[in-house]
């Protein structure tokens, strides 16, 4: 059976079951080789999902906030080794000040941390934009000597966010200048956004006000379509929001990062019998998002799902497995 009809069948017995709620996109350069929409965008409401569905892609926006980054060296007004406090010169702990580095933060080497703390959950109504954050967090040190380990830290990536609002201006602003508009992704962004789909989370299926707390933050706080994903990428590759020396800066891999893998800025990167591919995933309770790019034969699999992680990885997971590697090797 045709791994297409094959995806069908199963997409439509997970969503029947209620397991899988979300939309599925394969293409290659110009061809749509598989869309799909499944389930409620809005159980309440009986919305159902379709392409045009808004998800919360959780850290897929780590994807956004490293390319501003490396469109902020591109113009010149940051380079891979500034210290933290280069541009965050008020920055509480000295040792992150001074250590921690542009390129640290982007590749999650500056042992920064998280910010899902016992605290941060506590008063997490009280903590939304960057300097709230590190309001919270600025005090602490690094975890370990910056450059010396990898560990995922989404601090790091709101620090990313403080800087770009410090050189750039707001946040949202430049993302909208510097990605989204030049991109194409009309149906896409952060903050205060339009309606997306409802996060649903456990076994019941609960609403998932938490959700909210995280929305507009540039770790993992934006929203987007499938489509807007694929037109992303491929604005990415084609060099349509870097040039061709900063867009391999952001997209090739620099450590390792477990499982095979290596971190560039924000995109992880993966090599697999010679088929290369760079993405990225987001997940938290009641969304998950993934996009795979195969650079080679310009294969986008966007995921994007409203429950809870791994639904959407073990969807994009038996794409990457039955997607032909004759196709993904050549042009």
């Amino acid at each position: 059976m045709d791994w297409r009809r094959r995806l069908a069948a199963i997409l439509g017995e997970e969503s029947a079951a209620g397991r899988f709620a979300g939309t599925v996109l394969v293409t290659r350069r110009d061809e749509v080789l598989f869309e799909g929409a499944y389930g409620p965008a809005d159980r309440e409401r009986e919305i159902p999902v379709s392409m045009e569905t808004r998800f919360s892609v959780g850290s897929i926006t780590k994807l956004f906030t490293a390319t501003q980054v490396v469109r902020l060296m591109q113009d010149g007004l940051v380079t891979p080794g500034d210290p933290v406090g280069r541009h965050l010169p008020d920055y509480p702990n000295a040792e992150v000040a001074e250590k921690v580095t542009v390129h640290h933060l982007l590749t999650h080497t500056g042992g920064t941390g998280d910010i899902f703390t016992d605290d941060y959950w506590e008063r997490r109504a009280e903590v939304r934009t960057p300097q709230e954050f590190i309001g919270m967090f600025g005090e602490r040190r690094p975890s370990f000597e910056p450059g010396s380990a990898y560990d995922y830290s989404n601090y790091g990536y709101i620090l990313l966010g403080a800087i770009i609002e410090r050189v750039a201006g707001g946040y949202g602003e430049h993302l909208e200048r510097a990605v989204l508009r030049p991109a194409g992704m009309s149906r896409s962004g952060i903050g205060a956004e339009p309606e997306v789909a409802v996060g649903y989370t456990g076994d019941d299926g609960v609403p998932n006000t938490d959700f909210d707390v995280v929305r507009g933050n540039p770790a993992g706080g934006a929203y987007a379509t499938a489509g807007d994903l694929r037109r992303f990428v491929l604005a990415v590759l084609h060099h349509e929001l870097l040039d061709a020396a900063h867009t391999e800066l952001l997209t090739s891999g620099k450590v390792n990062a477990g499982f095979g893998g290596r971190q560039a800025y924000g995109f992880g990167e993966l090599s697999v019998h010679s088929i290369r591919s760079i993405g990225g995933a987001g997940g938290f309770p009641g969304a998950n998002a993934v996009l795979t790019l195969y650079p080679g034969s310009e294969h986008v699999v966007a995921v994007l799902a409203n429950q809870d992680p791994p639904v959407a990885e073990r969807v994009a997971q038996f794409i990457n497995f039955a997607l032909p590697a004759s196709d993904l090797l050549h042009r």
